[in-house]
């Protein structure tokens, strides 16, 4: 049986395209959310020695990986080019997430009904368990979130948030992290 919390020594982080000039087009408010949580799971996964692979949808047109979270991101962060929508559509991020032997995957990113969607679906098609952080995704429209995070659930996605995500890796109040990650949270 899947383990229903996010485990620290199972979990990898996958950031879905929070890319420059995709993220001008999401509602101000929206964005600046996604950019805090996003970044406050790097670097609580840097913290934690768990593995963050970072996704750029077509780059050239589309830019890179916006400033904002590009500086929370650990030094062993993976960022990886793509041009499919979902991230199992390219065989290194799919390397990348299967040579980790970290069944869990915790995705946040843009946009929340493409390619985060489709990214989650065929994650857990592919047996990983998917976390999707409802607070760390969005779409141009709001209601194009919603449907996506209901179509994730509805398939088996755990929809999550950012804190519950972090108090989970964490466990308990003695862990040696405790205080470094209370600050992030706080």
């Amino acid at each position: 049986m899947a383990e229903l919390l996010c485990n620290p020594d199972r979990s990898h982080l996958l950031v879905v395209d929070i890319q420059e000039k995709l993220a001008m087009a999401m509602d101000e408010a929206e964005r600046a959310g996604v950019y805090h949580n996003a970044g406050r799971l790097a670097r609580a996964a840097g913290m934690l020695n768990i593995p963050v692979t970072v996704t750029e949808q077509y780059p050239q047109g589309i830019g890179h990986t916006a400033g904002q979270v590009l500086e929370q991101l650990p030094e062993t962060a993976r960022v990886l080019d793509k041009t499919s929508f979902s991230c199992c559509g390219d065989p290194g991020i799919m390397d990348a997430l299967k040579s980790a032997r970290r069944p869990q995957v915790i995705v946040c990113g843009m946009e929340a009904h493409v390619c985060v969607l489709q990214t989650a679906l065929r994650l857990t098609q592919e047996g990983f368990q998917v976390f999707v952080v409802e607070d760390g995704i969005c779409s141009r429209a709001p209601r194009n979130r919603d449907n996506a995070l209901a179509r994730m659930a509805r398939a088996g996605v755990i929809v999550t948030n950012a804190e519950s995500v972090m108090f989970e890796w964490l466990g308990e109040c003695t862990h040696p992290r405790f205080k470094d990650l209370l600050k992030l949270i706080r």
